[in-house]
């Protein structure tokens, strides 16, 4: 049997905003009503934390929540728990709509970390990422240069990236680009 590897081995740009790769992280893709109270309960439950908001992002150490659509929400729990907390929703929903996916191996989380980590983003992706727009919390899927990405700000200072494994690199190397260039002044 082999090991698990993250997709970019602990790859890190230090900096002053420092860009890095967070590690393996478990990460369920979970589909239904999202105002279904057993769905909010099994979600509270292995997060530990609150529903997330429309276009909000709420998330602990290794654990979190992410508002993807509508209909979908991103579970965030330790790696070597993902197996776990999928048998968890599924007990929890059995004999209702949904859909539960553990999609850990197929994405990657990269840090942005520093004072104008909001600029390393705001180059790259087409959002509006005024502070009075978009604060701690706030989460966006769209894009970041060419590939699919989305995002929240963890605190003033820190985003959180996720994107597919397929393009990990291409997405660090994209982010540690706009970080070497330096700050804007733009906000």
């Amino acid at each position: 049997m082999s090991n698990a590897v993250s997709a970019l081995n602990g790859r890190m740009a230090p900096g002053e905003v420092t860009i890095r790769e967070a590690g393996l992280r478990g990460m369920i893709i979970l589909r239904g009503d999202l105002n279904d109270k057993k769905l909010r309960a099994v979600c509270k439950k292995l997060s530990g934390l609150d529903f997330p908001a429309q276009g909000q992002a709420l998330s602990d150490g290794d654990k979190g929540l992410c508002w993807m659509s509508p209909d979908e929400i991103l579970v965030l729990v330790p790696y070597a728990q993902v197996a776990d907390a999928v048998a968890q929703i599924d007990a929890a929903l059995s004999g209702s709509h949904y859909l539960a996916e553990n999609v850990s191996d197929a994405r990657a989380l990269i840090l942005v970390e520093g004072p104008f980590a909001r600029e390393v983003i705001a180059k790259l992706a087409p959002a509006d990422l005024h502070p009075d727009s978009f604060g701690p919390g706030a989460f966006r899927r769209t894009r970041l240069g060419q590939v699919a990405a989305a995002f929240w700000m963890r605190d003033t200072d820190t985003f959180a990236v996720i994107c597919f494994r397929s393009v990990a690199s291409y997405t660090f190397d994209l982010l540690a680009a706009s970080a070497k260039a330096g700050e804007v002044g733009h906000f």
